[in-house]
């Protein structure tokens, strides 16, 4: 397949400004099956970057390669020049925060405590400071709860911080999973899907709210079916089909791309792969790391620290 890029030059972001992630030959293979194949992609600082293409694309794939889930079969990613290491909790440290695709909410825990899962990353009591509940510990324990309020009060939901996540509105879900992610104060944010399901109000919503994120200076990585929402929101769009990168542009390039028009109207192209092979290439996904739909680290918990380890109920 033939990509094209309107980027200026390899590692540097479009708009010329300092680079916050640069993904480079990002491969990603299970089996023989390869899912993700060579993808450049650069975000650099106060751009908002989407990532589309049909189903099967590699889209949520190449985020996991992203955010330490995956680790690349080829490739390196670096966050503000230093490769970062192959483990979530790691990579949040780092500065990179994420939503996903299925909700991922702690249900039994309430809104405020969800967005202080979100804080751990940005504390530094350990295990006995905890147990002693000493001054450095309270003092770390009201902190937090001040910017996880300030967090709720930004996305709306600072009337519903006592009611339990599995009890909002669907639309109240997302915002929640979008405040935790947040509270880890990155400097880039990944967001997958983050209007699946939502009315056209809350697609408006979510619209200004991931504005004023990129207001507040943190660069915004977004995966997206919704092309309107993509196209008013995005400085640039990449496009994955079939694992590989097609085209990188301004929306109005991409837009006027005859094989992305191609490629979502279902229209064979040279090189296309087929649905087949993308069919074998989620099966293949899924043996390797189990039938759940899980987040790539096993049980709830085990990475509780970064703030998107898996809940423990998914009810989307």
């Amino acid at each position: 397949m033939t990509t094209t890029t309107t980027t200026p030059e390899p590692g540097a972001p479009a708009g010329g400004g300092a680079t916050v992630l640069d993904a480079t030959g990002v491969t990603m293979r299970f089996g023989g099956l390869t899912a993700v194949h060579d993808v450049d992609l650069t975000v650099g600082a106060g751009e908002i970057v989407g990532l589309i293409g049909p189903n099967g694309a590699g889209k949520t794939t190449f985020f996991n390669c992203l955010t330490g889930l995956y680790v690349p079969t080829e490739g390196t990613v670096r966050y503000r020049g230093t490769v970062l290491p192959h483990r979530s909790h790691l990579v949040t440290q780092a500065g990179i925060a994420r939503t996903f695709q299925n909700i991922r909410l702690f249900a039994n825990m309430t809104v405020l405590e969800n967005v202080l899962v979100g804080r751990h990353t940005r504390t530094n009591e350990g295990l006995f400071s905890a147990l002693l509940r000493g001054p450095g510990f309270r003092r770390a324990e009201r902190e937090s709860e001040e910017r996880a309020m300030e967090l709720l009060e930004f996305t709306g939901l600072a009337s519903k911080r006592d009611h339990l996540a599995r009890n909002l509105p669907y639309g109240e879900q997302r915002k929640l999973e979008i405040a935790r992610a947040l509270a880890s104060d990155p400097g880039l944010l990944l967001l997958d899907e983050p209007t699946a399901g939502m009315t056209g109000a809350e697609t408006t919503a979510t619209r200004e709210l991931v504005l004023s994120i990129r207001e507040q200076g943190t660069a915004v990585l977004v995966i997206e079916h919704d092309m309107r929402f993509i196209f008013n929101l995005c400085d640039r769009v990449a496009v994955l089909v079939q694992g590989e990168k097609l085209i990188e542009g301004t929306p109005a390039v991409v837009q006027r791309d005859e094989r992305v028009v191609a490629a979502y109207l279902g229209t064979p192209f040279e090189g296309e792969p087929g649905a087949e092979e993308a069919e074998e290439v989620r099966a293949a996904e899924e043996r390797a790391h189990g039938s759940e739909p899980s987040d790539g680290r096993g049980t709830p918990g085990r990475d509780a620290k970064d703030g998107t380890a898996a809940p423990e109920g998914d009810d989307h």
